[in-house]
């Protein structure tokens, strides 16, 4: 089955509709799908959710979609380095769901697993908790019960990342800490679109060197990206 398509549009026919639920990868502006947003964007699917630990900023990553008002929900860890995205949520424009960023990792790597739901004690007595289900473990340093909150999977609709190499089967390998949610933002779609900066031939990546086996991987573009830094600071001359 070839896996390799010429474009992010082309690449996306098919699988975008309204009300989706959307995983997407990165870490502030690392390693994010940028040009699968664009895409996104350009085709106009509305009432989107995203999981995804933040959305980019004004006018790059999951923002430009917050600009043209087609995302409804975001299910996030960090919400800051944004107006528009403060602006719809404090207005009411905007659902959003807060995470703590290892619960969130957990809940798409569950999913990609199969793993419909798991207990964390992070979060518990916090807003974080209400309305999920308590339960008391002995994990105690001498048998006593903590208590423990219950976190579902995220079962994606669609994942969207970004990986540093690809093989044309969809072997991936990530370059340092562009990694962070992509492997598990991958595993929790039903369908995973993948844009990277090199696709290489089949057989010529290290096995050792394989951060996400092919069989998560469904489609994958190749193309250009801008590699932005969030906010500049520099020493006076």
């Amino acid at each position: 089955m070839n896996k390799v398509y010429g474009s992010a549009a082309e690449a996306l026919d098919g699988l975008l509709s309204d009300d989706m639920l959307i995983a997407a990868g990165g870490f502030g502006l690392c390693g994010i799908p940028e040009l699968l947003l664009e895409a996104i964007k350009e085709n106009g699917a509305k009432d989107l959710t995203f999981a995804s630990n933040n959305a980019g900023v004004d006018d790059f990553g999951i923002g430009i979609l917050l600009q043209t008002k087609q995302v409804k929900k975001m299910i996030s860890s960090y919400v800051g380095e944004n107006a528009e995205f403060m602006r719809q949520y404090l207005s009411g424009e905007l659902e959003l769901e807060f995470n703590p960023q290892g619960t969130l990792a957990e809940r798409m790597r569950a999913a990609g697993h199969g793993i419909p739901g798991f207990y964390t004690k992070t979060g518990v007595g916090t807003v974080i908790a209400e309305g999920k289900e308590h339960k008391d473990f002995p994990t105690g340093p001498n048998g006593e019960a903590e208590t423990y909150i219950m976190e579902e999977g995220i079962f994606a609709d669609l994942s969207i990342v970004k990986a540093w190499k690809a093989d044309e089967t969809g072997n991936l390998v990530f370059r340092k800490t562009a990694r962070n949610f992509n492997p598990p933002a991958a595993m929790c779609g039903k369908t995973c679109v993948v844009e990277v900066e090199e696709i290489v031939p089949t057989g010529s990546l290290d096995p050792d060197s394989i951060h996400l086996p092919g069989i998560y991987v469904h489609r994958i573009i190749q193309g250009e990206h801008e590699k932005r830094i969030e906010q500049r600071t520099i020493r006076e001359a």
